[in-house]
């Protein structure tokens, strides 16, 4: 046994009690045993667990983003202070001004791909579960998955096209061609679920100042890379793994919908169409500043009055 599948262990075991716990639901509710729906829908139960784990690692990394958001003004001033030079002191002094930004505001420019990170051992366990139970089925998985219940994952089929297949095999070896339309309709729908994730972000959840930064330039690169990541890396992976794939997308893009509708960044057009809400329901509380005059005149207006002289008072009168 190598080392990665000796990390990967506690990983695929946790991965198969969640697979076996949803499977036994379904099951119990009278889906068929060795159905593809019966596993499919236990492939959602996992998203489910895993993504509702992650729900306050995500709360941090939109609370961090927030933070990016807010310091782009000040990080495009260093750039700007050190722009056009190349001399190895401008390059320190920059990168020791931008460390020592991050640092008092607490910001961190790789949260926004912590999420993500974190459910690359998901990824990579759930393929090896599968891999394990299409090879090995009769010896089971590493835990709740027995030899039965790896025989009936490997072999269940989704619209004709088995879990454990994948695009490049099923046309290396001519089919079937379930597999590849169901391997390709599944990376449209997954590139279009990252496209239109990232693109909410870049259209609706940006300040003026924020798209005037570099940190914007980013996010427009990522607008496009990450979707290619995904098309170009789904034809390799087992339509089992698709599937999480596919539906953590959904969650994403219905989570980050949920956070940019009511928690904009300021300034933003989010932001703006939020207020328009609150101002149509006539729940928008705006400051008056006249209230705030009023206030400060009635601050002043209640401070001790100092005593006078006699003279002093004459010299005013006059």
């Amino acid at each position: 046994m190598d080392i990665f599948s000796i990390l990967l262990w506690p990983i695929k075991w946790v991965i198969e009690l969640i697979l076996v716990a949803f499977h036994s639901l379904w099951t119990f509710v009278g889906l068929p045993f060795d159905g593809g729906i019966t596993w499919v829908l236990s492939i959602v139960g996992l998203v489910i667990v895993v993504r509702a784990a992650l729900i306050p690692i995500f709360v941090r990394q939109i609370k961090s983003q927030r933070r990016m958001l807010e310091v782009a003004p000040q990080l495009k001033k260093i750039q700007d202070k050190y722009k056009g030079k190349k001399d190895q002191f401008s390059r320190e002094a920059m990168s020791r001004e931008t460390m020592d930004l991050y640092k008092r505001t607490g910001t961190n420019p790789l949260s926004s791909c912590l999420p993500l990170l974190l459910q690359m051992p998901i990824f990579f366990g759930l393929f090896s579960v599968l891999n394990d139970a299409s090879r090995n089925a009769d010896r089971g998985g590493v835990g709740a998955l027995t030899p039965e219940l790896a025989r009936s994952f490997s072999s269940a089929e989704f619209l004709g096209a088995p879990l454990s297949a994948t695009f490049i095999d099923a046309m290396n070896a001519g089919g079937p061609w379930q597999v590849m339309v169901v391997a390709v309709v599944m990376i449209i729908l997954m590139t279009a679920s990252q496209f239109i994730t990232q693109l909410q972000i870049v259209s609706k959840n940006m300040s003026p100042e924020t798209k005037a930064s570099p940190m914007f330039r980013q996010q427009r690169i990522l607008l496009y890379l990450l979707p290619l990541v995904f098309a170009v890396s789904g034809v390799a992976f087992p339509l089992g793994v698709m599937f999480y794939w596919l539906v953590s997308n959904f969650w994403t893009m219905g989570q980050q919908f949920i956070v940019i509708r009511n928690m904009p960044t300021p300034g933003s057009e989010a932001a703006k169409a939020r207020e328009a809400r609150l101002a149509k329901k006539g729940k928008l509380i705006v400051e008056s500043p006249t209230d705030d005059a009023a206030t400060e005149a009635e601050k002043k207006s209640t401070q001790r009055q100092q005593p006078v002289s006699k003279n002093r008072a004459k010299k005013k009168r006059k």
